[in-house]
């Protein structure tokens, strides 16, 4: 599957069992990535990033870490605005809570963007409108 076959497929605010079928999508681009750099389809994680995002299930935060660091092109592709589905601060709450290396490096790097100043005026609305311009 590429990205205009999940876009038609899913839509950029998947529900129910498509939402589903986004995560596992997006499981294995990921993990073909990590394998062979290149392997995965970048730009499809990106939108399937997005879809989480709009759906907001705060449970798919690192789901969404995991593809971001897959590899450098993933890291550039994927925005870290797309792990705050919920919001910025209810997402560093939740990897608070979750006590993990991996939940820690992620709350460390929303840190550091927030310091750099790459969530000013971050508002999961308007971010997901952007989005929408994007795939238009």
């Amino acid at each position: 599957m590429d990205e205009d076959e999940s876009l038609r497929l899913y839509g950029l605010h998947p529900v129910g069992t498509d939402l589903d079928e986004v995560r596992e999508l997006l499981r294995g681009q990921t993990e073909r990535e990590r394998r062979s750099h290149g392997a995965g389809d970048t730009e499809l994680m990106k939108l399937c990033c997005v879809q989480l995002f709009n759906a907001g299930v705060i449970d798919d935060v690192l789901l969404i870490w995991s593809a971001k660091t897959a590899s450098m092109d993933a890291a550039c592709s994927i925005d870290v605005q797309l792990l705050c589905g919920q919001g910025l601060t209810e997402t560093k709450a939740y990897l608070s809570r979750l006590r993990t290396p991996e939940a820690e490096a992620a709350r460390q790097r929303l840190l550091q963007s927030e310091e750099a100043g790459d969530f000013e005026g971050f508002r999961v609305e308007e971010y997901s409108a952007q989005y929408t311009d994007y795939y238009e």
